[in-house]
Order: C-alpha cells, then sequence, then structure tokens
C-alpha cells in the first residue's frame, strides 16, 4: 500500500510563488523517478517536471527558469518551487511516483489557480 499526498497549492497572484509538496505513506521501497504532471478543464494532463533518482531534472518548456523540483529521499518527498507564475499555470497539479518495479502512483490533485 502506498499513497501519495499533496499540499502547497492555492491562490496566487500572477508573479508570486507557491511551493507544492507530494509525500509517499506506506510501503516504501525504491523510488526511481517522481514527478508533477499538470491538467487544465479541457486540456490533456501534461508532464511539468520529474527528477529521476540520480538527480537529473527535466521540466516543460513552459516552466523552464520559473519552475524547481526537487526531492528529500529521506522523506520521501518530491517538491516543485513554482515562481513567477502566470495565469497559464492555472491547472490541478499531480505527484507521480515511480518505483523501479516500475509501479506508478498518483496523488489526489492539488489545485493552483494564478489571477492577473
Amino acid at each position: 500500500q502506498v499513497q501519495l499526498v499533496e499540499s502547497g497549492g492555492g491562490l496566487v497572484q500572477a508573479g508570486g510563488s507557491l511551493r507544492l509538496s507530494c509525500t509517499a505513506f506506506g510501503s516504501i521501497l525504491s523510488i526511481d523517478n517522481m514527478g508533477w504532471y499538470r491538467q487544465a478543464p479541457g486540456k490533456q494532463r501534461e508532464l511539468v517536471a520529474d527528477i529521476s533518482s540520480g538527480g537529473s531534472t527535466k521540466y516543460a518548456d513552459s516552466v523552464k527558469g520559473r519552475f524547481t523540483i526537487s526531492r528529500d529521499n529521506a522523506r520521501n518527498t518530491v517538491y516543485l518551487e513554482m515562481n513567477s507564475l502566470k495565469p497559464d499555470d492555472t491547472a490541478a497539479y499531480y505527484c507521480n511516483v515511480v518505483f523501479y518495479s516500475r509501479r506508478i502512483y498518483w496523488g489526489q490533485g492539488t489545485q493552483v489557480t494564478v489571477s492577473s
């Protein structure tokens, strides 16, 4: 049993910042990749950022230079620091964790709303 719990979403003005957190609870063995996806109403879910077990990162072009993904392996937690937020960043953000066994888990989603 593994559960991912997200927090940190909210309402912020354009140009502001938020920090999302996602922690895995349960029988945690070996986590490979951890990442963040987002989905706006009427749109497909898209990759925002991910980070490998070795610390390699990947970002969507739309967030490069503004968002930073990091992980704390001791706490089984992945973070997304979101700076210079834009209205187009408004979406539900979902944590994603992939184990070396290739099992995949998703967080419940946390809403980020950026006002102009």
